[in-house]
């Protein structure tokens, strides 16, 4: 089960999650590769996250990405947010693009 959030929600939606995310790249290999960060807002509407290495190698190679937000109860939703990021020394900024509120369906 998905819902649609707009970007306009999603600081509103952030709160309501825990408070880190993990950070979804892509390596060289096209292996996915998963970190989880602590992202914050910064002017702009973009989503800051310090990063070193690999991942911030994985970043600038490959600038779509994704951030998954946990829920803070076990039995609400995941953020999806999917966007763009762009790596300046150890700092990846993140525009969202699209989000969704996610789980799956109970049977």
């Amino acid at each position: 089960m998905s819902i649609a959030v707009e970007i306009d929600d999603l600081p509103a939606a952030i709160e309501q999650q825990v408070g880190w995310c993990y950070l979804l790249t892509v390596a060289d290999d096209g292996q996915a590769r998963v970190l989880a960060v602590v992202a914050k807002w910064a002017v702009g509407g973009v989503l800051q996250v310090e990063l070193h290495g690999r991942t911030a190698s994985n970043v600038a190679a490959r600038p779509d990405v994704t951030l998954v937000y946990p829920p803070a109860d076990p039995h609400a939703m995941s953020l999806i947010v999917d966007g763009t990021a762009v790596i300046d020394g150890t700092t990846m900024s993140f525009e969202p693009a699209t989000a969704v509120m996610h789980r799956p369906a109970l049977s």
